[in-house]
């Protein structure tokens, strides 16, 4: 079985900043892709970002140059760098690997960390 645990979510103003973390554990032979989602009151969950397992990353259109996601493979965890938070940022944030384990990939989600950034 596979767990994603996210943390590091709360409350900012505008112009600050959160770093977000979600760390895998279970039954992990290999993380390919490891994403982070954002869902706000009534909107569709939509991607924030991505990143491979060679590292290649890719970005939602509203975040580019403000956010950074990284990755610590020995530790299963990714994270997001959020810098100059504004209001519409604020979201449900939800990550998203996907695992190979004992020859099966899964996708799985965290479990989902608010982010309020107040004006």
């Amino acid at each position: 079985q596979v767990q994603l645990v996210e943390s590091g979510g709360g409350l900012v103003q505008a112009g600050g900043s959160l770093r977000l973390s979600c760390a895998a554990s279970g039954s992990i032979f290999s993380i390919n892709s490891m994403g982070w989602y954002r869902q706000a009151p009534g909107k569709q969950r939509e991607l924030v970002a991505r990143i491979s397992s060679a590292d290649s990353t890719d970005y939602g259109d509203s975040v580019k140059g403000r956010f950074t996601i990284s990755r610590d493979n020995a530790k299963n965890t990714a994270y997001l760098q959020m810098n100059s938070l504004k209001p519409e940022d604020t979201a449900v944030y939800y990550c998203n690997f996907l695992i190979r384990s004992a020859g099966y990939v899964g996708s799985y989600w965290g479990q989902g960390t608010q982010v309020t950034v107040s004006s």
